[in-house]
């Protein structure tokens, strides 16, 4: 690390409790899954916490209203920081909710004054949330792109697997968007939606299902810019689903057949650096909700304030077998299909 950035005036990590491992992880720990090594780092990706005002059956997370983690002003300060040193240049911010969360402005704010692109992961709803009334306005000013969960384009399919009522506040939340430019051709604003199954099988084609999302969206005034399609992770909410209705098993057994090779070249965690609300990194959000924290010599983990000036590409990533997820069938990143 850079000297300059070591001194005593630093305010140094505190070794918290160490989130307490998934029910899953053991299942996922033996793995014969290709060896992957970083990149150039492109996105920091940072989760501002687990507090949402929903709890979707899918949330690799496990999100929801009564969840307390949060991100504070010292950690989002040294995040900003990192950024700016590291020549990363997308900030991906994600929850729970993260528009729920104190820092989540400021820290948009302070990223687009390094001219990085910022992404908000909204789940649309939130629109709707006491203290928003603002939120689509203060994003188009401050030129945010959206990636919206939106799992289907259907009123039952939505409401099944996100809470009844959830469609329609998603629709409505959409419009106010597409009322201040979003997903609208020229403005710059760009509104992506995000798809992920049902249960546990693989996506369908990405291009398919985008022609059909804005075909039967359309036909309600909706318009957005592209549908990137997600494979359910078996983690956390989803995979404890699994383990109950015994087919935890099945799925992986799916994944691990539908894995190809070409998908490695793609995968997000060689160019993307994920940072919980605590400062601590992982080489991606799910191996953060795994508790199997970024490794470099000499350190069992590594904090934000330890990583200003820090280069890791080349730095091996910690796999296991939930990193079939990414690389089955036409592959799955944050970004969407990668084939």
């Amino acid at each position: 690390m850079n000297d300059r950035l070591a001194g005593a005036s630093r305010t140094q990590p505190i070794e918290r409790k160490r989130p307490r491992m998934h029910a899953t992880l053991p299942l996922l720990a033996d793995t014969d899954f290709p060896p992957l090594a970083r990149s150039r780092l492109a996105t920091l990706q940072v989760n501002l916490g687990y507090r949402c005002n929903q709890s979707c059956l899918h949330c690799h997370v496990n999100a929801g209203p009564t969840r307390t983690e949060t991100m504070g002003p010292e950690t989002a300060r040294q995040v900003l920081e990192y950024l700016a040193a590291s020549g990363a240049t997308t900030l991906d911010i994600t929850g729970g909710a993260p528009e729920l969360h104190a820092q989540f402005r400021p820290l948009v704010r302070g990223a687009r004054a390094l001219g990085v692109q910022v992404i908000d992961r909204c789940n649309l709803t939130i629109l709707a949330e006491p203290g928003q009334q603002d939120l689509a306005q203060f994003l188009a000013l401050h030129r945010v792109s959206i990636v919206a969960s939106l799992p289907c384009y259907t009123r039952e399919l939505v409401d099944r697997q996100r809470g009844a009522g959830v469609y329609e506040a998603s629709l409505a939340a959409i419009r106010e968007l597409n009322a201040v430019g979003y997903g609208r051709e020229g403005s710059g604003l760009t509104l992506d939606l995000v798809y992920n199954p049902q249960g546990p099988t693989l996506p369908p084609p990405q291009a398919t299902l985008e022609s059909d999302y804005k075909r039967i969206l359309g036909e309600r005034g909706i318009v957005f810019n592209r549908l990137l399609t997600l494979a359910n992770m078996p983690i956390q909410r989803f995979g404890s689903t699994l383990v109950t209705k015994g087919q935890f098993a099945p799925y992986m057994e799916l994944l691990r057949n539908a894995h190809r090779d070409e998908n490695l070249e793609g995968v997000m965690c060689r160019s993307l650096v994920s940072i919980d609300w605590q400062g601590w990194l992982y080489d991606c959000d799910f191996n953060q909700m795994l508790g199997l924290p970024l490794h470099v010599a000499g350190r069992p983990r590594l904090h934000v304030s330890q990583a200003i000036g820090r280069d890791l590409e080349g730095n091996s990533i910690v796999v296991r077998d939930h990193c079939y997820g990414c690389t089955a069938g036409q592959g799955s990143s944050c970004g969407g299909a990668l084939a």
